[in-house]
């Protein structure tokens, strides 16, 4: 079994870019582990190189599969996801997953609530941006169930945000740009974990484009309270 930062009550950062690569179970595909409790089956958040031709065999998600597309093209029976995708497989679903030309993933596995079972493939190179609560911020929504919200936010350059709280946590991975905050300063390729309850007021001197994922920690809640 193994354990890497798989207390959700914990703060964790990383910059994924320093990270080694692990090999898998399969020929060509090899992960960046960010958290993870279990063995090869486990509660997971990774980034997930697939090279050119690689490809793993039917397998069933137990508990959901959550997917953004950060390079290339990756696929299954159902479609190719090229760059900006972002794909929800729910738990009891399966696939034959692949890329003809190569990909880099951000997945989480057996992270979703069971009462969710909504399939969503959202290209988000072509989805609208809405505005945000404060001037210079545009927000993409993604998903969102129960305590869980999902979306893609843009930060102009020089905007900032008002200080507040998470009480269900926040997840955070840096596609673009620079992200800050009280606490650090977090270039493209950052993951930040923020534990429930946690506080901050983030900014952007540059401008950044984050991936950003609320109300999940330590786990998520059903519309009608139920735990995940």
């Amino acid at each position: 079994m193994t354990s890497l930062n798989a207390d959700p009550n914990l703060r964790a950062v990383l910059d994924t870019n320093a990270l080694g690569w692990t090999p898998s179970p399969m020929a060509g595909v090899e992960r960046r582990m960010l958290d993870r409790h279990g063995g090869e089956v486990a509660r997971a958040t990774s980034i997930v190189r697939y090279a050119p031709g690689s490809r793993f065999e039917r397998h069933v998600h137990g508990g959901g599969e959550e997917i953004l597309v950060l390079e290339g093209t990756f696929s299954d029976e159902q479609g190719d996801y090229p760059v900006g995708t972002y794909l929800r497989n729910p738990a009891g679903s399966s696939h034959v997953p692949f890329s003809d030309g190569g990909c880099t993933l951000l997945v989480k596995l057996q992270q979703m609530h069971p009462a969710d079972h909504q399939r969503q493939v959202i290209d988000t190179s072509n989805s609208p941006w809405l505005p945000g609560l404060v001037p210079g911020l545009q927000v993409m929504p993604l998903h969102a169930f129960g305590s869980e919200h999902v979306a893609l936010v843009r930060w102009a350059p020089g905007t900032v945000f008002q200080p507040h709280g998470h009480a269900g946590g926040e997840e955070i991975f840096v596609l673009a740009g620079v992200f800050q905050d009280e606490h650090g300063t977090y270039p493209a390729g950052s993951w930040v974990r923020n534990p429930p309850g946690s506080v901050h007021r983030p900014w952007s001197e540059p401008g950044c484009t984050i991936w950003v994922k609320t109300g999940h920690l330590p786990t998520s809640l059903g519309p009608d309270g139920s735990v995940a």
